[in-house]
């Protein structure tokens, strides 16, 4: 699989097996600060759909691939989605998620070199309802100095420390953050 460029058509990432979380895109090439590399697709749906795709699911499964566009809006690109989903999060991100015109983008934030994984901060938001080991739901494994070891925001006070990212870890969208990603809510 691979990320294709709008402009050129030549693709900027492929897709492989990640030491950070699954699958993650890679570079095939120089990718230049501000280059917008691809849109984060998929169907859209309203956020009631989206909780009812996932609410088969246990609270401590963290993988979905949705995106939230605006207060009625996600885009969950588990259904015709294109690579972007891919992405993955780190607290040292080379990416970033923009929201023009109620579609999502992932940029450079810096210039990014062949081989290297793009990333993006998911930031995903906290909500009262989280059971008390949410931080560990959503650990974060990015393996960044500065990595505040989860990918939830804001990050808690003293957060866990980031699992290494040679390790495997289990199963796992103006300026947007996968913060604007969903999160089904504890239940």
């Amino acid at each position: 699989m691979t990320g294709k460029s709008a402009a050129r058509g030549a693709p900027y990432f492929k897709v492989r097996r990640s030491r950070v979380h699954g699958r993650g895109a890679f570079a095939l090439r120089r990718i230049r600060k501000g280059t917008r590399i691809i849109e984060y697709l998929g169907e859209r749906v309203t956020h009631q759909e989206a909780d009812r795709r996932y609410e088969d699911r246990g609270e401590r499964d963290n993988h979905t691939f949705l995106f939230i566009v605006d207060a009625r809006t996600v885009i969950d690109a588990g259904v015709g989605g294109n690579d972007a989903r891919f992405i993955n999060h780190s607290c040292g991100p080379n990416c970033e998620a923009v929201i023009e015109g109620k579609r999502v983008f992932i940029e450079a934030i810096r210039t990014i070199q062949p081989g290297e994984e793009l990333n993006y901060d998911y930031q995903l938001g906290r909500s009262a309802d989280d059971p008390p080991d949410v931080d560990e739901i959503y650990a974060c494994r990015c393996g960044q100095p500065d990595c505040r070891g989860t990918m939830l925001w804001p990050a808690k006070k003293n957060p866990p420390r980031c699992a290494s990212a040679g390790k495997r870890p289990g199963k796992r969208p103006k300026k947007a953050s996968r913060g604007a990603s969903h999160r089904r809510s504890a239940r």
